[in-house]
């Protein structure tokens, strides 16, 4: 697990990047490789996606994400990947840094996804994706809604168009990424929304997806 920044300065803004359910730290490489020839110190977190649900996550990735904010002296901004974009929001709501910057979401189901509530009664992928593959449907808990209070912070949605799943495309809205739908990305509160032209596996490691989300870090909107 990845629990120190990659780069630091007294002066710099950091970012938390916060990967999706069943992907690892591995996936941000990238993101995070642009992210700190843009100037910004990096803390690639890799959390155990697959074994608890969010708010539990949540907790796991506290002490390092504390550890990280007081090692910089700018603001502390989080980019998440589909699942890593709530995990973001239940983190904010529960142990929000006193110098929260702003927010991308690359993917994100934020009104949840039809897949899951296809499958979320299926034994496989309830093993598989474990207690927080429960909590991705579009029919939520009150107790899900709870932990996803609306955001009073700025936050970027970067949704896709693009699928390599003919299967899942099915069960999905369209324009949709394979697993979300663009229409359940958006949030009430975003500052700022776009479509870029790619499936939701590749939405972190895409150019436009990486340029439009070191834009909106630096100036709270997308660039035209």
């Amino acid at each position: 697990m990845s629990d120190r920044p990659a780069s630091a300065d007294a002066t710099q803004d950091g970012v938390v990047l916060l990967h999706g359910i069943s992907r690892t730290a591995r996936s941000f490489r990238k993101m995070q490789a642009a992210l700190e020839s843009a100037g910004f110190a990096t803390l690639n977190q890799d959390y155990a996606s697959r074994r608890k649900g969010l708010e539990a996550l949540a907790e796991d990735i506290h002490p390092s994400i504390q550890r990280f904010a007081h090692d910089i002296d700018g603001s502390v901004h989080f980019v998440g990947h589909s699942m890593g974009g709530l995990l973001a929001r239940v983190y904010i709501a529960r142990h929000r840094p006193k110098r929260l910057g702003r927010v991308v979401m690359l993917g994100t189901p934020n009104s949840g996804s039809e897949i899951a509530d296809r499958l979320k009664e299926s034994k496989p992928f309830r093993v598989f994706f474990g207690p927080a593959g429960q909590q991705l449907g579009t029919r939520r808990s009150a107790v899900d809604d709870a932990m996803l209070p609306p955001v009073d912070y700025p936050v970027g949605i970067i949704a896709g168009d693009r699928s390599i799943d003919p299967v899942a495309s099915v069960f999905l809205p369209k324009p949709h990424d394979g697993r979300v739908s663009v229409a359940n990305t958006r949030l009430d509160r975003m500052a700022d929304h776009m479509v870029v032209h790619t499936a939701h596996p590749w939405l972190m490691r895409h150019s436009v997806a990486i340029t439009q989300t070191i834009a909106f870090l630096r100036a709270g909107k997308f660039k035209s």
